[in-house]
């Protein structure tokens, strides 16, 4: 019996289907991440010097929201909401981090002046973002321009818009998720529910 067919008669998955689907959701999570990196180094970034960066931006903001929408509304109706959120997660928070990555090497190929650093590659804008991320701020690169401060400043804001709203928002989406997913005793059906002494209700003007 697969593990579906156990939920749609009201079982619950055993300990070793629980194992299989938290290590199919890390590899998964580890896949999409690995994906994203290696995007991340083959885009052809070179291409975009001389565009304005606060065009690119916004579009992949604007892709950012599409994604996370998308994801909240697969995490309600997913039969697995917590580790469906868990992608979710694996998937928005480095897509996040390595769009403003993207959005600094685009940056720094406008201008040498923008950053401390003579030339920030690609390598070097990822590590920098981890540390704005991270408020830890080595202090070894360090946006020297208004423009390049200014963005730095919208990934703080930002940062903390992901970290607090966005784990508002999936959390809510599984609880939603969980509450659709509840097994249903065989034979039993849903609506029907004990009244307050844990005795069903008896209909009006039937015989005790």
């Amino acid at each position: 019996m697969t593990t579906g067919q156990m939920l749609d008669v009201g079982q619950l998955p055993s300990g070793a289907q629980r194992r299989r689907l938290l290590v199919r959701t890390l590899f998964r999570c580890l896949v999409s991440a690995a994906v994203l990196v290696a995007l991340y180094y083959v885009l052809p970034l070179q291409d975009l010097r001389g565009h304005p960066v606060w065009v690119s931006l916004s579009v992949g903001l604007v892709v950012l929201v599409v994604v996370i929408l998308l994801q909240v509304r697969w995490v309600t109706t997913s039969r697995y909401p917590a580790l469906r959120a868990v992608e979710a997660l694996a998937l928005t928070v480095p897509f996040f981090l390595l769009m403003f990555a993207a959005a600094y090497v685009v940056l720094a190929q406008g201008g040498a002046a923008n950053f401390s650093t003579h030339e920030l590659t690609r390598t070097g804008s990822l590590y920098f973002v981890l540390t704005v991320f991270a408020t830890v701020g080595f202090g070894d690169i360090t946006a020297t321009s208004q423009s390049a401060r200014v963005l730095v400043m919208v990934q703080m804001v930002l940062d903390l818009v992901i970290l607090g709203l966005g784990v508002q928002v999936f959390r809510g989406a599984v609880q939603v998720g969980r509450q659709h997913s509840r097994p249903v005793a065989p034979g039993k059906p849903e609506d029907e529910q004990p009244d307050d002494k844990g005795m069903p209700e008896q209909v009006e003007g039937s015989q005790p």
